[in-house]
């Protein structure tokens, strides 16, 4: 009850102050507001917009069309005691239609002057609201719990690319259905766009906790064949897509002891960047021995080149771009950053050779021994 009267109080001071007279807006034009408002906030309920309660939506309702007659009489909007969890912008475009509504009412028809400017009012409610979430977005990003929010966002990422990931492939060996070439090619594209954004996604985990945690995991026996083909199954659509010709060349004796799971991403990450910045020619994955336990990885592409401006800040993450299309493994430019410092935690070093308009190689060496010679 005490609520209900806070509530009935300022709805009261709200209707007092939106039925004050104003240059060029007619009492019609105010009763239309006041009669929109109203209808708004009384036909909403809690389930409509996900508000914690009915009085927060009434409230809003009345605090927006405050705001709208604020804006209409040469004032600025006030935002600041809107209640939280409520999605303003969706009441505001309904408080919007419903004066539409009532200005249909001929009285207020004949008031077209005040409409009109009411209806402006609205748009720069709308622009207000903008410049206030895109402050409180901002503040979050630069407060304390900034990396947190990223970390959950990227997480959020993932579970649904997850499931696209895991239908494609199911698709893609026949669950639904003998598939045309077409159709298959069409499965590998789907799969290739939702396993890159995955894998970005993973990237902003891992540069969250530092891009060290390879380092606490347990080296293993894996093949590089198997590694190579995984790499070759997800991009080989990629790469026919632009007409790129996709190789891999593994060393003879397969079978290695190493980190396969992040020796993979390093790799995969490094050949989606080659076919990003490859328009014509070919990819090459390459696993060269060395010696007995020393293997050289590299991806050389036949691309554009990297800029020497920009070889320099390569490997920093959230680097800008000096102009649209620079070089950079994703808008965030984190890919590359995370390769350094997963091949670094492997006990090795991300370089590179580029040459402009002929192609780039990214390339590092690491110590993986056969199973027998441990």
């Amino acid at each position: 009850m005490e609520d209900a009267g806070i509530e009935s109080a300022k709805s009261a001071r709200i209707r007092v102050r939106l039925h004050a007279s104003a240059p060029d807006i007619g009492a019609a034009t105010w009763r239309a507001l006041t009669g929109a408002t109203a209808e708004v906030g009384g036909a909403l309920s809690p389930g409509d917009h996900g508000a914690s309660s009915a009085p927060d939506l009434r409230t809003t309702a009345g605090l927006l069309a405050e705001a709208v007659r604020r804006a209409a009489t040469g004032g600025a909007p006030d935002l600041t005691d809107l209640p939280p969890f409520v999605p303003v912008r969706r009441m505001l475009e309904s408080l919007r239609r419903a004066f539409l509504e009532h200005a249909e009412a001929p009285e207020v028809r004949d008031q077209a002057d005040g409409v009109i400017a009411v209806l402006r009012s609205f748009e720069r409610v709308q622009e207000a609201l903008d410049r206030d979430a895109a402050h409180r977005f901002a503040s979050r990003l630069t407060g304390q719990d900034a990396q947190q929010l990223v970390v959950e966002m990227a997480h959020d990422m993932r579970s649904p690319l997850g499931s696209i990931l895991l239908l494609a492939e199911r698709l893609r060996a026949g669950a639904g259905g003998d598939l045309t070439q077409i159709q298959q090619r069409q499965l590998g594209l789907v799969y290739s766009a939702a396993f890159g954004l995955s894998a970005l996604a993973g990237d902003v985990i891992e540069l969250a906790r530092g891009g060290t945690a390879l380092v606490d995991q347990e080296r293993m026996a894996f093949a590089v064949s198997d590694i190579l083909q995984a790499i070759m199954d997800i991009l080989r659509p990629m790469a026919e897509e632009k007409r790129l010709t996709m190789k891999a060349v593994g060393p003879s004796a397969d079978v290695r002891i190493g980190h396969p799971s992040a020796l993979n991403r390093v790799l995969l990450n490094l050949a989606t960047n080659a076919i990003k910045f490859t328009n014509t020619g070919s990819v090459t994955v390459t696993c060269r021995e060395l010696d007995r336990s020393l293997i050289e990885f590299s991806v050389q592409d036949t691309g554009r080149g990297i800029p020497p401006h920009v070889v320099g800040s390569l490997f920093e993450a959230f680097r800008q771009r000096q102009t649209p299309g620079d070089y950079a493994f994703s808008s965030a430019g984190l890919g590359l950053s995370i390769c350094q410092k997963l091949v670094r935690a492997m006990g090795g070093d991300l370089g590179v050779e580029t040459e402009l308009e002929k192609g780039t190689r990214f390339h590092f060496i690491l110590d993986l021994p056969q199973p027998e010679t441990l």
